[in-house]
């Protein structure tokens, strides 16, 4: 346990550190994927087992192993952008409710593995989480975002017709039944990858998680030696104490944000302007992916358009003006907007265009293009207007 204790630690520390984020207001999730559930113990039946065995064997824990299972994972929750440490990044607040199963291979009593082992062991919880979440960037369109999660709930076990028997006298014994809630936490560590360009707002996640269970009771029945080990006549009954469940999941899923709109390919916009040559365009839109400041094949292209057109123009001065939509909080969008500001004057200079004829200002989400509502991705909102003077 000691390790866990200090996985989860870490990651209590780091979650400040990488609170940040892909996904924005609410959203759905669910996963699945195998699901291994660690050796546990349960004190109590082995010994009423020596009991009734001939003769008496010495006591101790018995010990309960479990094949490859699997897991299933499904939650509601909100997210919040964040920007912390100068990262571009997220947080989330969710609920979750979990389902886990895996079948008894081994059960050992005594020293010895008993014959005739068998049975499920199945958990279910229902957890609040929370995470931290980095963008790192966009590669081939799709943006990447790690993240962290911690989660506290409850959950209960249930034992489902785990038995074996002694081989050297025959006693079996039996544990069945749920128990009643009890404590239980999540630590999880995986990474998302967006799909907007299937779906705005579809993500594809993989995560591990480890998921535990604290001290599960359950029913223990042993019988005679020569009775079925699944019987309903058992001479003993007992309430015992399960060191149940640690799980190890490995799980691929999805999660869709509502409210993502789709993201136009950026386009110029010319509008009329007085003394311009003919078919000479004075203003330009350049538009961006959300949360980006970087410039696309498209967007340099518009650039270059704007920059050859400068002196056929008569231009004498050039207006750069950022604009963000309103997803996120204010403070954060007025810096976007600046940084793509600067991005489309950087470029426009290294297109030939002179530095001391270019103002750029930056708006934020102040100057919509498409009024919408707050915590919205609207993306002819996320622009620069070039405009030549």
């Amino acid at each position: 346990m000691r390790p866990i204790r200090t996985a989860l630690l870490g990651a209590a520390l780091l979650l400040p550190m990488a609170a940040g984020a892909q996904t924005q207001g609410f959203y759905v999730s669910g996963a699945l994927g195998p699901n291994m559930r660690e050796t546990f113990t349960i004190s109590g039946a082995q010994y009423m087992s020596g009991l009734m065995g001939t003769p008496a064997q010495p006591s101790g824990k018995a010990i309960i192993t479990s094949r490859i299972g699997g897991a299933g994972v499904a939650a509601v929750g909100y997210g919040w952008r964040t920007d912390l440490f100068g990262l571009r990044n997220g947080l989330r607040l969710e609920l979750e409710g979990n389902i886990r199963a895996n079948e008894v291979n081994k059960v050992k009593e005594f020293g010895q593995t008993l014959s005739r082992s068998g049975g499920y062991t199945r958990t279910y919880g229902a957890i609040g989480n929370i995470y931290g979440d980095v963008h790192v960037g966009s590669f081939a369109g799709i943006s990447v975002a790690p993240y962290l999660g911690l989660g506290v709930g409850f959950a209960h076990v249930e034992f489902d017709k785990v038995h074996g028997r002694l081989a050297s006298n025959g006693t079996s014994t039996r544990m069945d039944g749920q128990s009643q809630p009890t404590l239980a936490y999540n630590l999880m560590a995986g990474t998302s990858f967006g799909l907007d360009s299937l779906a705005p707002g579809l993500s594809a996640t993989l995560e591990w998680r480890y998921f535990t269970a604290i001290n599960q009771p359950v029913n223990t029945y042993v019988n005679k030696p020569g009775s079925s080990p699944l019987g309903t006549n058992a001479t003993l009954q007992r309430q015992t104490t399960a060191n149940c469940c640690h799980d190890n999941s490995l799980l691929v899923g999805l999660r869709y944000a509502f409210g993502a709109s789709p993201a136009p390919a950026p386009v110029a916009a010319p509008a009329p302007a007085p003394a311009a040559a003919p078919g000479v365009a004075r203003t330009y839109l350049v538009f961006f992916d959300w949360d980006r400041a970087d410039l696309t094949a498209r967007a340099r292209d518009i650039i270059k358009e704007a920059a050859g057109n400068t002196d056929r123009a008569g231009t004498t001065r050039i207006e750069v003006a950022g604009h963000a939509d309103r997803s996120g909080d204010a403070a954060y969008n007025q810096r976007l907007s600046q940084r793509r500001a600067e991005a489309v004057s950087a470029e426009l200079i290294r297109n030939g265009v002179a530095r001391n004829i270019i103002s750029v200002q930056a708006f934020g989400e102040s100057r919509p293009l498409v009024p919408t509502a707050d915590n919205v991705r609207e993306p002819q909102n996320r622009r620069v207007e070039i405009v030549l003077r």
